[in-house]
């Protein structure tokens, strides 16, 4: 399957999280501050560019993350509002290609890159031994 069927650059998604406890440093390392982390906004970028996509993939068919290069620029603390975009800069026959970012208001929070991966489902579980 060639992404470049289905997939168009343009293609965008927005989500909106507001910060929990659970996605601060100082919830996984001791003595750390408890801003959103670095890890958890990666997560909601990679969640934002599959969001962007999810619609045109063919049934059986997920994309995966397979690359970040992210930049986190300022922080947030819990009960903060945090607004991810993602939108599709590049496709490839298997590997779709995004600029994400992250705000709070107007404030960007980070930014960068990110590449998915097209996989059909049953084939990657077959190949892990999965079921």
């Amino acid at each position: 399957m060639d992404a470049r069927d289905f997939i168009t650059i343009g293609m965008s998604a927005e989500r909106t999280l507001v910060v929990p406890l659970e996605r601060t440093v100082g919830h996984f390392v001791p003595g750390m501050p408890f801003v959103y982390a670095t890890p958890m906004m990666i997560l909601e970028m990679e969640m934002t560019s599959g969001d962007a996509i999810r619609s045109a993939l063919r049934p059986g068919w997920v994309t995966v993350g397979t690359e970040v290069d992210i930049r986190h620029l300022a922080a947030a603390r819990v009960g903060a509002t945090v607004r991810t975009t993602a939108k599709v800069v590049a496709v490839e026959r298997r590997v779709i290609r995004f600029e994400v970012e992250a705000f709070e208001g107007t404030r960007k929070l980070g930014e960068g890159r990110h590449a998915r991966g097209l996989v059909n489902v049953e084939m990657f579980n077959k190949r892990l031994g999965a079921t």
